[in-house]
């Protein structure tokens, strides 16, 4: 079977072949997994960062093959670079607003009765106390 594009033979399944063989389409399946994944567990500093990372990485080097001409995923590669950027800012978001409410003084305040109450009850109340000291900021 031959294909019709720059007169290289095809893969038997309609899909050209570049110079030397077949396309290598890994790195634009790889960011679309790893972004959609990525989306999935962006709560996850693992998911959110390190997943959201490597799809933007997996993404660009994917784009470039296509570009290129040895890859045929361009678009699969861009969408997960895509996802895994949105996915990148989310987690670093969540990341430094949970930061900040570990860094603020209502959290220190919550600790320090946590750690002095001796029932179940006086945690509650713990809790009623940061809730009601957040919402008052």
């Amino acid at each position: 079977m031959t294909s019709t594009h720059g007169g290289h033979h095809g893969t038997g399944h309609g899909q050209p072949t570049g110079t030397g063989g077949e396309r290598r389409n890994g790195f634009g399946i790889a960011a679309l997994v790893l972004g959609i994944v990525g989306v999935l567990l962006f709560w996850t500093a693992l998911g959110g960062i390190v997943l959201g990372l490597l799809a933007v990485v997996f993404g660009v080097l994917g784009f470039r093959r296509a570009r290129r001409g040895v890859a045929t995923n361009g678009t699969m590669a861009i969408i997960g670079a895509v996802l895994g950027a949105l996915t990148l800012v989310v987690s670093a978001v969540l990341l430094a607003l949970g930061v900040a409410v570990i860094n603020s003084d209502e959290f220190k305040s919550y600790q320090d009765c946590i750690e002095q109450a001796n029932s179940q009850s006086e945690r509650q109340d713990c809790a009623r106390d940061f809730d009601r000291e957040v919402d008052e900021r």
